[in-house]
């Protein structure tokens, strides 16, 4: 009999996140090829929010939020990878009007 599927709740001030931008090759703004071998020193990537803790304040379901690789805990849920992180461990999180931003649009 297969396993039935369970519901994830996150707990305290924990984020489940999905990285949106991959592993591969990039390109620069004047257009230059960047392989995805290029060691690049502590680069922040771009991560969408799938699930929330109770404790968390500033993010919530889809927002888009910026995280440096090197703080994360790597999930597999039914074939798809997840980050799990503090809430704390976050850079910023991406919004379509900001208030108090930094000016900066993607």
């Amino acid at each position: 009999m297969p396993d039935p599927k369970l519901q994830i709740q996150m707990l305290h001030d924990r984020v489940m996140i999905k990285r949106v931008d991959g592993d591969g090759e990039r390109r620069s703004s004047a257009g230059i090829v960047i392989p995805a071998t290029a060691q690049v020193a502590k680069r922040l990537v771009w991560g969408e929010v799938v699930g929330v803790g109770q404790h968390v304040r500033t993010v919530k379901y889809g927002d888009r939020v910026l995280l440096a690789p090197d703080d994360q805990y790597e999930v597999e849920v039914q074939g798809s990878a997840y980050l799990v992180m503090r809430e704390r461990d976050l850079h910023a999180v991406a919004s379509e009007r900001p208030e108090h931003g930094t000016g900066l649009y993607l």
